[in-house]
């Protein structure tokens, strides 16, 4: 096999790299060799500058049971550089900086071309371990072992391929440790208020993460429920309680956790009628994020966007298990792990 470690002459041979692999359920990561095949027809292949922990990642390392799938490289949060492009690859072209994103936005699907939502209807969100359009891997192991994909990004790798309905090109001036946060978490959170809930000024908003306490005193205090509230932790009885908690005649709550696969909600069919409440997910904040990443990103260089504030640490790609540890024991917002040498 025409292996070659990377060089400004890899495009069209495949690349042997760092990855950390989730080998099983629960234990460390290991950082090992891989092998990162050319991009195929509508792919490229993008090197790595930085990726970001989100409680997605630790969600699906621990999980033992389908769609969780070893070995695997997780990983959805990130920025990286065109290293090569595909045939039929419009918008980037190597050397452009762009940032990955889990959900598809392919810009010509009925779900895509809508103003009414951001569900790509040519590539709905699934948590695959392939690539979405021939459902084969781009990695594997120095054995010639299959190495499965995250959510069509795997970034905990140094080069990684991607979908183009999975990138967009932006302003490679922004610094890549925040640029990453775009990815996933803080596009969501912002994406829920701005696209999905568009929240009013004046508003009540309830962000959940507390206990049945807590609700209580919550109820009070809005005078009878807030008008919105977000889920954002990834449990029914959260979801259940927020929607107790929202406003009745015109409440919405909105989900944007990722709960274990199989969770179901138990509502009251009666409240549902009477209370004119709203519950409704939001994946990805309802963003669509070829045109709203680059909005948020001008944002943020404008000054009108906090991000600075989300990064608590940052760290070595070797240390990607330290991370991990951080980010379990609530000690870390978001860790920036840088993936160069």
């Amino acid at each position: 096999m025409d292996i070659e470690k990377p060089s400004n002459k890899t495009a069209g041979k495949p690349i042997q790299c760092r990855a950390a692999i989730a080998t099983a359920p629960g234990e460390p990561l290991v950082i090992d060799e891989v092998i990162v095949d050319p991009p195929n027809s509508h792919e490229v292949r993008v090197r790595i500058i930085c990726t970001s922990l989100c409680h997605s990642d630790v969600t699906f390392w621990k999980m033992k049971d389908f769609p969780a799938v070893f070995p695997r490289i997780l990983g959805h949060e990130a920025i990286g550089v065109v290293e090569s492009v595909g045939e039929n690859v419009d918008g980037v072209v190597e050397g452009d900086v762009v940032i990955p994103h889990f959900l598809a936005d392919c810009t010509e699907c009925v779900g895509c071309r809508s103003k009414k939502g951001n569900l790509c209807s040519a590539f709905p969100f699934k948590i695959s371990p392939w690539m979405p359009r021939d459902q084969t891997s781009r990695f594997k192991d120095l054995r010639g072992e299959t190495i499965h994909h995250f959510v069509s990004v795997s970034s905990f790798s140094e080069y990684t391929v991607l979908d183009i309905a999975h990138v967009v090109k932006v302003d490679p001036t922004v610094p890549p440790n925040r640029a990453c946060l775009l990815s996933c978490g803080v596009s969501t959170g912002v994406g829920a208020a701005w696209r999905t809930a568009n929240v009013e000024v004046g508003s009540t908003v309830v962000i959940f993460g507390l206990g049945s306490i807590g609700l209580a005193i919550i109820i009070d205090m809005t005078d009878g429920g807030a008008d919105y509230c977000f889920e954002c932790v990834g449990l029914a009885s959260l979801v259940q309680e927020a929607y107790a908690c929202c406003r009745k005649g015109w409440g919405k709550t909105i989900v944007l956790g990722v709960d274990q696969p199989g969770s179901q909600l138990s509502l009251s069919s009666f409240e549902v009628l009477h209370s004119g409440k709203i519950l409704m997910g939001s994946l990805f904040g309802g963003l669509k994020a070829k045109s709203d990443i680059p909005i948020l990103l001008k944002r943020y260089m404008d000054k009108e966007l906090e991000l600075d504030k989300f990064v608590t640490h940052e760290m070595k790609f070797e240390e990607i298990n330290s991370a991990f540890d951080l980010l379990i024991k609530g000690k870390c917002l978001r860790c920036v792990i840088w993936m160069g040498e």
